[in-house]
C-alpha cells in the first residue's frame, strides 16, 4: 500500500513537471507544439504523430511533416491552438518564431503555473484518499491490526508532506523562472 502511494505521488508530480515544462517561456521548445491536435485525413492525432518537430535556433521552431500534404492542415491547427503562434509555411515544413513574452504574458503564466499546480495537489489528495481507504479496508478485513494501520497511516502522511512540499518548491521555482525578464 506504501508503494502504491509512492507510485501515485510520483506520477502526480511528474504530470506537473511536463505540464511546467509545456508553458511559453520565450524560447522555442517543441514540447510547446507537439500535442496539439491537427486534423489529418478526417481525423484528429497529435502534431508529434505527424510530424517532426526541432528547434533551429533559441527562438525558431521548425515542423517537418512526414506527408506534405498536411502543412497548411498543421499551420491551422497551431493558429487555431490559442498559443498566440503564428506558424508561416515553407515549401516543405512550417516555421515558428517565438514572441517575446510580455509583462502581461506573464502574469497569465503564473496564473497558469498556479491552476497546474493546484490540479497535483488534488491529484496527490485524490491518491491519500484511496490509498488511506485501502489501508482501513485492510484493518476490517482484518488482514493488518490497527497499530499496523496507524503506522501506515503516519508513513503514507509522510510521503504526502513531502509530495507537497516538492510542489511547493517547484511551483515557487517556476513563478520567478516565468517572471524573470
Amino acid at each position: 500500500m506504501l508503494e502504491k502511494a509512492k507510485e501515485g505521488l510520483k506520477k502526480a508530480i511528474h504530470h506537473m513537471d511536463v505540464e511546467f515544462s509545456k508553458i511559453q517561456m520565450g524560447r522555442a521548445n517543441p514540447l510547446l507544439v507537439e500535442d496539439i491536435m491537427v486534423e489529418q485525413y478526417g481525423a484528429l492525432t497529435p502534431l508529434k504523430n505527424v510530424a517532426t518537430v526541432s528547434c533551429l535556433d533559441a527562438q525558431t521552431l521548425s515542423i517537418k511533416p512526414w506527408d506534405k500534404n498536411v502543412i497548411n492542415d498543421i499551420a491551422k491547427a497551431i493558429t487555431n491552438s490559442g498559443k498566440a503562434l503564428n506558424p508561416q509555411n515553407m515549401a516543405d515544413s512550417v516555421i515558428i518564431k517565438i514572441p517575446p513574452v510580455t509583462e502581461e504574458r506573464r502574469k497569465e503564466m503564473t496564473k497558469i503555473v498556479k491552476n497546474i499546480s493546484e490540479d497535483s495537489k488534488v491529484a496527490i489528495r485524490n491518491v491519500r484518499w484511496d490509498v488511506m481507504k485501502d489501508i482501513k479496508n485492510a484493518e476490517n478485513n482484518k488482514e493488518i491490526s490497527e497499530d499496523e494501520r496507524k503506522d501506515l497511516e503516519e508513513k503514507v502522511q509522510k510521503e504526502v508532506n513531502e509530495a507537497n512540499k516538492s510542489i511547493e518548491e517547484k511551483t515557487k521555482k517556476k513563478n520567478e523562472e516565468v517572471m524573470k525578464v
